[in-house]
């Protein structure tokens, strides 16, 4: 196994819960990391949490473009991205520090990994396999 077939949207969730656990509690991702004064007059802050979810978003992206590629450490990566989804599902829901929208919209990132991995790689694999013939 590679480490091409680990899914790298579990940085995100092991960050989240470094971030919750080491710092105490959920409050830490309320903290503003910076705040810019628009045209408009209002002020935008930038929180912890905000910095983890975009982090998750480019990492789903990464993952999506990783889920083109056909090769037998794709299938390895597809189920180990399940087990993610997995247990971010049974975190979500047992552990009181998960229940914010920032882990919530993790769980949801990982959840649109897996289904986009599956749905892409067997596209990529029905057209890989159509050599001869059309596909729907």
């Amino acid at each position: 196994m590679s480490l091409r077939s680990l899914p790298s949207i579990i940085l995100a969730f092991i960050l989240y819960n470094v971030v919750v656990f080491v710092s105490g509690g959920t409050d830490v991702l309320k903290s503003s990391l910076f705040e810019l004064n628009m045209l408009s007059g209002g002020v935008w802050q930038f929180t912890v949490g905000d910095l983890i979810v975009l982090l998750t978003l480019f990492l789903l992206f990464a993952e999506i473009v990783k889920s083109t590629y056909t090769s037998t450490s794709s299938l390895v990566d597809h189920g180990l991205s399940m087990v993610v989804f997995i247990a971010c599902i049974v975190e979500f829901l047992l552990v009181p520090q998960a229940a914010t929208s920032t882990f919530f919209l993790i769980m949801v990132a990982t959840a649109i990994d897996v289904v986009a991995g599956f749905t892409i790689g067997i596209r990529v694999a029905r057209r890989d396999l159509a050599i001869g013939g059309a596909v729907d």
